[in-house]
């Protein structure tokens, strides 16, 4: 996926040192199906944490959330 620059929603810059990204981010890319109204269209875009909190609060069915048990190194 490409390298995002800033949030969609906000528009602040995401915090990026020699290339890598040092905040999480949630970056999405949808690839349009025949199905849709945007048939062959590829759209994608980043929110960072903040923006990600305030989106997800307006969902009629709250995220699932669940704990990792290990994280790989």
């Amino acid at each position: 996926m490409k390298e995002y620059k800033v949030c969609n929603k906000c528009g602040r810059k995401l915090h990026y040192k020699h290339g890598v990204l040092k905040e999480d981010a949630l970056m999405i890319k949808k690839d349009w199906g025949y199905f849709s109204q945007k048939d062959l269209q590829i759209h994608s875009f980043a929110l960072c944490e903040e923006c990600y909190d305030c989106w997800i609060e307006t969902f009629a069915v709250p995220v699932k959330r669940m704990e990792k048990k290990m994280v790989l190194e």
